[in-house]
């Protein structure tokens, strides 16, 4: 039971690793003993982020904008140049885009979806090789999807076209999910509610609306880093080997206890 969580000597890949959940994610990851692969939009931040969390552990901050497919192909082939093999990809990097539904424009569809379904299944697709080289029936690869609760639940976000990409990203981890078990490798969407983050800049600086979201909540806070590092060391520690095509949400209670 000593080593039942124990993630020591894994390599893993956290797309959108610089900020936010990702970031997150990525602190606990490295805290954890894992070496870490991160990646932002700007290479700057890519460069800052490497430094700050290198602190914690063996980590690489690598500069891609996962907004084509050109380029997801590119960040895969960087890590299959600088590792032989990979034991989980963590999918969290995301775009999206809010504006009232008269307003809302079809140009706010392609690149939402490009980030945050195509961009995942590219990268799976493209690192099979390395995930396979790592998998076993004893201790599977591991793919862990970023969903949200806006893509289970009706949010009112005006964000039409992020709600709709994550209800399809959990989805499509269920898919790949029978698609790669055979191959050793285990696929999971964690579905988070409402972090302090930046896209939830807007509500924490109003009071009214800070209140208004925490009366929402059955546990009464936003979630902590804690809280969303642990399940994704969970999933890829032993003690997550036995779950694949699961929809694992961390979300206070805002799902399961309507």
């Amino acid at each position: 039971m000593s080593n039942l969580f124990d993630i020591r000597g894994k390599t893993i890949l956290i797309t959108g690793g610089v900020h936010g959940l990702g970031r997150m994610i990525a602190e606990g990851m490295l805290r954890a003993g894992a070496k870490v692969y991160v990646t932002s939009r700007k290479a700057d931040a890519a460069a800052a982020a490497e430094t700050e969390l290198r602190q914690l552990g063996d980590c690489v901050a690598l500069a891609a904008d996962l907004v084509n497919a050109e380029a997801t192909v590119a960040l895969a082939n960087e890590i299959k140049s600088r590792e032989p093999r990979l034991h989980a990809v963590i999918n969290n990097a995301g775009k999206t885009w809010g504006a009232p539904l008269e307003q809302f424009p079809d140009k706010a569809w392609n690149p939402i979806f490009a980030v945050n379904v195509q961009g995942p299944f590219t990268l799976v697709r493209e690192l099979l090789p390395l995930l396979q080289a790592a998998g076993s029936e004893d201790d599977p690869s591991r793919v862990i999807n970023i969903g949200s609760l806006a893509g289970s639940v009706v949010e009112r976000i005006d964000a039409f076209s992020y709600s709709a990409s994550k209800a399809a990203i959990h989805h499509l981890s269920r898919v790949l999910a029978a698609e790669l078990a055979e191959r050793h490798i285990t696929v999971n969407a964690v579905v988070p509610g409402y972090f302090p983050t930046q896209m939830t800049a807007h509500i924490r600086s109003d009071e009214d609306q800070t209140h208004e979201l925490l009366e929402r909540i059955p546990l009464a806070r936003l979630g902590h880093a804690d809280d969303i590092a642990g399940l994704c060391i969970f999933l890829c520690s032993r003690a997550g080997r036995y779950m694949t095509g699961a929809e694992l949400y961390v979300d206070g209670g805002m799902s399961g206890c309507r």
